[in-house]
């Protein structure tokens, strides 16, 4: 099994690097406009904060270029003659995470100078390459996105396998920490459009993420978000198809997965970003269980009520459907707080729990929630950013824990707890 993967591995990575190859020139009719910023003052310090400032000067969009767009020749050497799918073509600046199976670095291109992130996975002589991570590059080898993040290269080596994606600043979960209490519901428009957006774009090619989080969606310093992470992604080939029910972390899997359900379809993914759409708004996860699927289920009942064959026909099937103890649960209780009603129907229609009443991402993107975004957005390209929209930009956040002082009182400030 272990060799079986490793070829299936090393035919994607000669499909990818051919294919880099072959589309590598296409980036050269950018230099005359990197020639004509030279003289321009750089912006070095954008890291420094999340809050997009307002700059004098339109920045094109570059999520992996640090010095904006100046030359990098002024500041490193580079090698010529290096290329895609070679180890030396990159360089390990520092450590951004660790995982199970592989651990994350922040690195940069010795090819073109750009920020990227190195997830380098390391390879067991019994095992072999874990199946995730063929099933990852498989997929992400094909999807090219605006809101999905872009793999650039894969290295194969005999002791480990690393995948080359875009350096993105942070994810939203960090977003919300450093923005506590609910974030501006402008900003929250935006992320949600994106996320939609991403979504739909996959469905359309019966493709699953199955671990919507907010760790999973990472946000760029403009604001841009890109869905990442398709360690359980999986291609939905056949309408029929079964899969398992230990996917998607246990505050966002939806209540037919967690009784047991394995015929599933893009509505799992749908009531993941229902609950990112209810933590953006509130500050706080929607249903945060802490002990098992059990109690997970009575957080959703608490608020949603206990389903029935009468609202959900079927549901009586389902393996870990247990009347007796769901006969006990109080029914749904008050909301804490009052929605806008645009803002609460999208909420309820992506947070319905039989999966077949739930909204698609193509339809959710032609809800009137979106009404006050900027009509282009409904017609950009697969691969064009939002805030390339004249006028899209995020709004600056009610709170920020660095920057304790700044109180902004405004219309448009978070919500309280929704429940």
């Amino acid at each position: 099994t272990g060799l079986t993967r490793r070829e299936t591995c090393r035919s994607i990575c000669k499909l990818f690097i051919q294919k880099r190859h072959g589309h590598k020139r296409h980036g050269s009719n950018s230099d005359k406009q990197v020639h004509n910023r030279q003289d321009r003052k750089p912006q070095p310090h954008w890291f420094h904060t999340l809050q997009v400032r307002r700059l004098r000067v339109q920045r094109g969009r570059s999520n992996s270029d640090p010095m904006g767009g100046k030359s990098f020749q002024q500041e490193f050497q580079w090698k010529t003659g290096l290329q895609f799918g070679n180890a030396t073509s990159y360089l390990n600046l520092e450590k951004l995470g660790e995982g199970t199976y592989a651990t994350v670095y922040k690195g940069i291109s010795r090819i073109n100078g750009h920020l990227v992130a190195l997830k380098v996975i390391h390879m067991k002589t019994e095992e072999g390459i874990p199946f995730t991570a063929i099933r990852e590059a498989s997929l992400l080898k094909g999807l090219k996105h605006a809101n999905i993040v872009l793999l650039h290269d894969i290295i194969h080596t005999r002791e480990s396998l690393t995948f080359v994606f875009e350096y993105v600043q942070t994810d939203l979960a960090q977003y919300m920490i450093q923005h506590p209490g609910g974030l501006h519901s402008y900003n929250i428009r935006l992320f949600m459009f994106q996320l939609l957006r991403g979504l739909s774009y996959i469905h359309s090619r019966r493709i699953l993420h199955r671990d919507l989080k907010p760790q999973n969606l990472l946000i760029s310093y403009l604001g841009e978000l890109k869905l990442a992470d398709f360690g359980l992604a999986r291609s939905k080939s056949i309408p029929c198809q079964t899969y398992s029910a230990e996917v998607v972390t246990l505050w966002y899997r939806p209540p037919d997965v967690l009784m047991g359900s394995t015929d599933y379809s893009t509505a799992l993914d749908i009531w993941g970003a229902g609950c990112i759409f209810i933590e953006m708004l509130q500050g706080s996860p929607a249903f945060p269980g802490v002990a098992d699927v059990f109690e997970q289920l009575l957080k959703i009942w608490a608020v949603l009520g206990v389903p029935t064959e009468e609202s959900w026909p079927g549901v009586s099937d389902l393996p870990n459907y247990k009347p007796g103890v769901f006969s006990h649960i109080p029914m749904k209780i008050a909301y804490v707080c009052v929605l806008p009603y645009k803002t609460e129907d999208l909420a309820q229609q992506m947070l319905m729990m039989n999966p077949k009443d739930r909204i698609s991402a193509e339809d959710a993107l032609l809800h009137p929630y979106f009404n006050t975004l900027p009509p282009p957005l409904m017609h950009l390209r697969d691969t064009v950013s939002i805030f390339k929209v004249p006028g899209v930009r995020l709004e600056t956040e009610a709170r920020d824990i660095f920057s304790p002082s700044r109180r902004m009182k405004s219309p448009l400030a978070p919500l309280a707890k929704c429940w």
